[in-house]
């Protein structure tokens, strides 16, 4: 069945594409959403200056102003209507996971199944609109608070900007956030993955521009500029490899009699990825050190000593900055893969259906090993992405290389685009076998 199952798939080719009237439909659904959503990106905020806040992220793109920039495909630095982009929805989704693995009740629910998915898709768009309130409303704080070499960046200041600040910008999360669900069930591959990457790889021919301009100028060597563009492709091919790779523990399922004929006794096998966490971490930990960089941009350079020596200390490039970006990186791998895989979980179901690894007692014995296997992974994981990301931190800080050929950003780039494959070509694949199953229908009447 296997070498069948391999042998169409090779035969998988564009023919089978032009064919495939359904996954057509489907790809054209998501690339119209896609142009939606980066048309959104350019409708701007009423009552916000562009200029002066164009000024303004110039002097604090480094901090995690210039990263949620980047996630946001610009939409941002140019504060439109999807200026928050659907990081509200990832946020509130994340503290839904993390509420799951502590409450018993929020847990209870999980292991409904669908009517519990259910609700717990709609505390996530709850907490949703609370994280996007909460933001919008200190962006619209924050903005007020602004102010270049032309003038304040906000015209008219005051209730009514901070309410049509907040409104406008709760809407465009909560329409992205529709948007992505509608990518998802009607479109090709996962729709709230896709929209960060469509906004990363939107911005990325400006950032090779304006890492260009830099050559141009002389900041940069032509020499370093092709070695960074090689790098990047080595990253890119390292990531593939890495983010394809995983342990499978084997499963055997022991025969069972019924009557004459004997059931069961087939093997199968357990994968575990070895980046488990994804990009979670990377994320998460840049977020944490780039606050006070952050929080003194904000304050014009005149906040207090303590936190002006805490962002020198944590500037870009400082080895205490790269000591803990590394260990914030293993740690929350850790975290995150233990909220999102439950070993004794799994090796209770094993046990339910009568799966046993060979050797391995059913029960606390499988749960252990299996913790002791993922909990080596993990370590191989958290590696892998300390090297991804602390290599381009490096070009980042001392190279004022954009964000977009950070690791975090081509972690996203790669995973996406390798998930979105994978769909279009199961999609193909089911297609061959609807086609073979209908040619053997009508020899099956001849």
């Amino acid at each position: 069945m296997a070498s069948a199952a391999e042998q169409l798939a090779a035969n998988i080719n564009f023919g089978a594409f032009s064919k495939a009237t359904e996954l057509k439909k489907r790809i054209w659904f998501t690339l119209g959403a896609l142009i939606i959503y980066r048309l959104g990106t350019y409708i701007p905020l009423p009552g916000v200056n562009p200029q002066i806040l164009a000024d303004i992220f110039r002097q604090q793109g480094g901090g995690i102003l210039g990263m949620f920039d980047m996630l946001a495909g610009g939409a941002l630095s140019r504060m439109t209507i999807f200026a928050l982009n659907i990081m509200p929805y990832i946020s509130a989704s994340i503290i839904v996971q993390l509420l799951t693995a502590v409450s018993p009740q929020m847990e209870a629910l999980k292991k409904e199944g669908e009517s519990g998915r259910k609700k717990l898709n709609q505390y996530t768009r709850y907490g949703t609109v609370l994280l996007a309130t909460v933001q919008a409303y200190g962006l619209a704080v924050g903005l007020e608070a602004m102010s270049g070499s032309g003038g304040a960046a906000v015209a008219d200041p005051g209730l009514f900007f901070r309410i049509a600040t907040v409104i406008t910008l709760v809407g465009g999360t909560l329409f992205l956030m529709w948007l992505g669900e509608q990518i998802t069930a009607r479109g090709i591959g996962n729709g709230i993955s896709l929209i960060i990457f469509a906004g990363i790889v939107a911005e990325l021919p400006r950032a090779l521009v304006s890492t260009l301009e830099l050559g141009r100028t002389g900041a940069l060597s032509t020499l370093f500029i092709v070695f960074m563009l090689l790098m990047a492709v080595g990253v890119v091919f390292f990531i593939v490899f890495m983010e394809r790779a995983q342990r499978r523990l084997l499963i055997q399922y022991p025969k069972r009699q019924m009557g004459n004929r004997v059931f069961g006794g087939e093997a199968s096998h357990l994968p575990l990825k070895l980046n488990t966490a994804g990009v979670i971490p990377p994320i998460f930990a840049s977020s944490l050190l780039l606050l006070p960089l952050t929080a003194v941009g904000f304050a014009g350079g005149e906040g207090p000593e303590w936190l002006q020596a805490v962002s020198r200390y944590l500037a870009h490039g400082t080895p205490l900055y790269m000591i803990l970006y590394s260990a914030l990186i293993v740690f929350f791998c850790f975290f995150y893969t233990a909220i999102v895989f439950n070993p004794a979980e799994t090796a209770e179901n094993l046990r339910k259906y009568g799966g046993f690894i060979p050797g391995i007692r059913p029960g606390k014995n499988t749960a252990d090993y299996i913790d002791y296997v993922l909990s080596r992974l993990t370590v191989i994981g958290s590696a892998y992405l300390v090297a991804v990301c602390l290599l381009p931190e490096i070009l980042i800080s001392q190279h004022s290389v954009p964000f977009y050929f950070g690791g975090t950003s081509l972690l996203i780039v790669v995973t996406v685009t390798m998930d979105t494959v994978a769909q279009i070509h199961s999609h193909l694949l089911a297609h061959q076998y609807e086609g073979l199953i209908k040619k053997a229908k009508l020899r099956g009447r001849k």
